[in-house]
Parts: structure tokens; C-alpha cells; sequence
């Protein structure tokens, strides 16, 4: 009888330790999750060596797929239309470094923020003019590159400049990438990225990008599906769990700090 007690009072105290999402995720039987992405966000999601879509987002994905009894489906698209063609159905979950905005909340249903993230300037090596957002402001010589719809867009408009989203010192380009090459060749003088982006810049091509000034803001990232989707709340159990186990933190850690040093 005492051992028994001391392995029911054992098994209390195993369930009383684990989080609410760990015991008790939904199972999803084997369905097919579609999910999109761009391959142009380093380190979220991007090309590998053998052009295979890897990076943070990829792993959390998959990683929510296998804790929900799921499987997914990858398929590419450009930024411009994800949001539309996810809440449109034709993908159950978009992910693209996507920040939590009330607008966007208004067209399509969010997941919790599985990072959050800080945005800086980062500007040519030689950069001395850019200390931060009010001496950008200031100097109407000074260019921003950008993608369009982005948060970095976003961010050079609302936080940095007039919030006019046509504002001529704001030049946008396909990809996030395009608006680095721009930056590199003096077409612009700066553009808004987070830490670990702004890492791998620097650190692929020495000499050329600087890191200019405090942290900007911070955005909440999340995963975007079809608007009333039933992947909403498996999805935010899982990232419960994967947060509470540490297991969100290791693959961060990873991605952001440990892969561009491979």
C-alpha cells in the first residue's frame, strides 16, 4: 500500500509539473497541413545548400505537424499574395516572419507569436549619419530599401518616417534580399531588419553592413491561417508546449545564433 500511494502521489506530481498543452494536444489523425512560405527570410526561411527550404519556421512547423499527428505539405509563393491566398483557403498556414498587427487581424486568423523579434538599421560599414530613427528623419537625403508589405516597410514607415506609405525616401523591391544589394550599392542608404538577419548579412559579406543604433521596436511574429480555421487552437497548444519545454528556445538559440557560424 505504501508503494503504491508513493507511485499514485509520484504520477499527481508528474502531471501537476507538466504544462496544460503537454498532456493533452489535439490529435489530428494523419492530416495533411498545407503551409507556404517565401524562402527569402534568413534565418525563418530560406534556401539550404541542397535548396531545401530550412530555418526556424520550417522546424516549428514540422515540429507542431508531429506533436499534432499531422503531416505537411510545403509549397513556395511571394509575399505579396500569401496573405491573400491563406485566408483565401487555397494553404491552411502561411509563414513568412509575419508580424501580429490588429489590420491584418481583421483578414486573417493568427496563431500565438512564437518569437519576438527587435528590428534595427542596418546601413553600409562606412555609415556615419544614421544613430538612430530621429537623425534618418531628419536627414532628407537619406534612403530607405525595403519589400513591400513587410514589417521593415512598415517599421521605415510608422516609426521611422511620416507614416505616408508613398513616401519617396521609401524604395521598394521584390524581395528583402534586392533591397540588401540596393543597400550594398548605394542605392539606399538603410533598411530595417531584425538581429539575427542583420548578423547574417554582415557576417556573409565582411566589411560591407554595419549594425546602426538602439533596437527600433520589437514585433510579435505568428503564424497565419484561413480565417475560422480549426488549426488555430491545436496550433497555439503546441506552441504552448514547445515554448514550456524549452524546446522553442533551443531551436531560436539555433537559428539566430549558432547556424551562420557552420
Amino acid at each position: 500500500m505504501i508503494m503504491k500511494s508513493a507511485l499514485l502521489a509520484g504520477a499527481a506530481l508528474l502531471v501537476a509539473i507538466l504544462p496544460a498543452a503537454a498532456q493533452d494536444l489535439p490529435n489530428l489523425e494523419g492530416r495533411v497541413i498545407h503551409a507556404v512560405t517565401e524562402n527569402a527570410y534568413y534565418p525563418l526561411n530560406f534556401a539550404g545548400p541542397d535548396g531545401q527550404g530550412i530555418g526556424l519556421e520550417y522546424d516549428v512547423i514540422n515540429e507542431i505537424a508531429k506533436r499534432l499527428n499531422a503531416t505537411v505539405e510545403w509549397d513556395l509563393t511571394a509575399w505579396d499574395v500569401m496573405i491573400e491566398s491563406v485566408r483565401t483557403g487555397q494553404f491552411d498556414v502561411g509563414a513568412d516572419g509575419i508580424t501580429i498587427t490588429a489590420e491584418r487581424e481583421e483578414q486573417i486568423d493568427f496563431t500565438e507569436p512564437f518569437i519576438t523579434v527587435e528590428q534595427y538599421f542596418l546601413v553600409r560599414a562606412d555609415e556615419e549619419r544614421i544613430t538612430g530613427p530621429a537623425s534618418f528623419a531628419e536627414n532628407t537625403d537619406l534612403l530607405f530599401g525595403a519589400q513591400a508589405g513587410t514589417s521593415s516597410f512598415f517599421t521605415a514607415v510608422y516609426d521611422v518616417l511620416d507614416g505616408d506609405e508613398a513616401n519617396p525616401r521609401i524604395k521598394t523591391f521584390d524581395s528583402f534580399g534586392a533591397a540588401v544589394q540596393a543597400l550594398k550599392a548605394g542605392d539606399v542608404d538603410a533598411v530595417i531588419a531584425d538581429q539575427a538577419a542583420s548578423a547574417g548579412y554582415i557576417g556573409a559579406d565582411p566589411g560591407a553592413f554595419k549594425q546602426a543604433g538602439d533596437a527600433i521596436k520589437s514585433d510579435p511574429f505568428g503564424f497565419i491561417l484561413t480565417p475560422g480555421s480549426d488549426l488555430v487552437e491545436p496550433f497555439n497548444a503546441a506552441i504552448d508546449q514547445l515554448r514550456a519545454e524549452g524546446w522553442l528556445d533551443e531551436r531560436i538559440n539555433y537559428w539566430f545564433f549558432q547556424y551562420a557560424a557552420e
